[in-house]
């Protein structure tokens, strides 16, 4: 429960829309991210699907993350 807690720091940015926090959080997701894979590969049991769903959620964040970057993006130069 405790390695949620840096997922709270970038909450208010992220439901504010900016586009910095966006790109910062996906670097922050990364080492969920490597976690998951270390987890995945090294542990047994229940652990091993607990780790592989880790790896879904942050990659599905930092997907999210890069399109939004992206839209926010493409959505200034046009304006």
């Amino acid at each position: 429960m405790l390695k949620a807690l840096p997922l709270l720091a970038p909450l208010f940015g992220l439901l504010r829309g900016k586009v910095y926090t966006f790109r910062w959080v996906s670097f922050l997701c990364l080492a969920y991210f490597c976690e998951g894979v270390v987890r995945a590969w090294s542990e047994h049991g229940m652990v091993r699907p607990l780790a592989l769903l880790e790896i879904a959620l942050s990659s599905v964040l930092i997907a999210a993350a890069l399109v939004y970057v992206r839209a926010s993006q493409s959505a200034r130069l046009s304006s």
